[in-house]
């Protein structure tokens, strides 16, 4: 079992920025593929960026790219999203996930993750 929970989340002008952290804890943080993931209201869960296991490795939405940085500490067993140019779009409910290490970073679809944290909401303002 992986517990995942995610924080940073807020208020925010469009333009501006946040850091969305993911702490991990249970089995070894290393071993896993690191995603992230949001859902805005009436929408569906959207994939916005993962990262290998070792970090060398990135892969993002198109619309986040540019603008968006995933990263991970495997010391701290932690993963961060930094949002920049934020816009009202990215206003959703974001959430980290973890699949096994063996799965490729460019298969965005949810059901390869097994564990999903609580979420954090972003809202940006227009």
């Amino acid at each position: 079992q992986v517990q995942l929970v995610e924080s940073g989340g807020g208020l925010v002008q469009a333009g501006g920025s946040l850091r969305l952290s993911c702490a991990a804890s249970g089995r070894t943080f290393s071993w896993y593929v690191m995603g992230w993931f949001r859902q805005a209201p009436g929408k569906e869960r959207e994939f916005v960026a993962a990262i290998s296991w070792s970090g060398g490795g990135t892969y993002y939405v198109d619309s986040v790219k540019g603008r968006f940085t995933i990263s991970r500490d495997n010391a701290k067993n932690t993963v961060y999203l930094q949002m920049n140019s934020l816009k009202p779009e990215d206003t959703a409910i974001y959430y980290c996930a973890a699949k096994p290490r063996s799965y490729s970073i460019s298969n965005s679809s949810p059901d390869e993750y097994d564990y999903w944290g609580q979420g954090t909401q972003v809202t940006v303002s227009s």
